[in-house]
């Protein structure tokens, strides 16, 4: 299971603020992958953002908290039904090697 990280950063505007609740590195790839939580001042909604990087391409996207429960299912499902092998988790990206905290 992957393990989140308390506050990685945030940032603020008038309109949204935008607050860092985990960075992964996958082993086979190197693609970092941060999950933010976006909440907009007027409204009051909230959306979990899903950024991936691979190299220097970003990929971004925005999903609500119906979407992410259903994809959170079916990850969970997913991975539940996989053989245990030799490879390794997912690490924390501030565990990667030459990791920093800085994005």
């Amino acid at each position: 299971m992957y393990e989140s990280e308390e506050r990685v950063s945030t940032e603020s505007t008038d309109k949204y603020s935008i607050r860092s609740l985990c960075r992964l590195v996958v082993p086979m790839g190197g693609q970092e992958i941060e999950l933010q939580q976006v909440d907009f001042a007027v409204g009051g909604m909230s959306l979990l953002r899903t950024r991936i990087r691979e190299g220097r391409r970003f990929t971004v996207f925005d999903i609500d908290p119906a979407t992410a429960r259903q994809w959170g299912d079916a990850l969970s499902r997913w991975a539940a039904a996989q053989p245990v092998n030799d490879g390794e988790p997912a690490r924390p990206a501030n565990d990667a090697p030459g990791s920093s905290d800085t994005p």
